[in-house]
């Protein structure tokens, strides 16, 4: 299984914080297309192109590949001031 967790807008857009997903995907880009076919809110929430994505608590891009046990995080860009 792979640990999903959604922060911030994604989260309230989601409403979960975490799931559980089979393994299976190859990629993090392949993992998104997967969570999207859930239909929505799933597509629009996660079919953003300026979301950030880590894998085991290190960003990283979406061709970043997926092992079972991986802990996959989302979350919009963050701004500050």
């Amino acid at each position: 299984m792979i640990n999903v967790i959604f922060f911030a807008s994604l989260r309230e857009a989601l409403g979960t914080a975490a799931i559980q997903w089979p393994a299976g995907a190859v990629d993090i880009h392949t993992l998104t297309g997967q969570l999207c076919a859930q239909g929505e809110p799933w597509a629009s929430a996660l079919a953003r192109h300026d979301l950030l994505c880590a894998r085991n608590q290190q960003l990283c891009d979406r061709t970043e590949s997926v092992q079972d046990g991986d802990e996959i995080a989302f979350f919009p860009p963050v701004t500050g001031g």
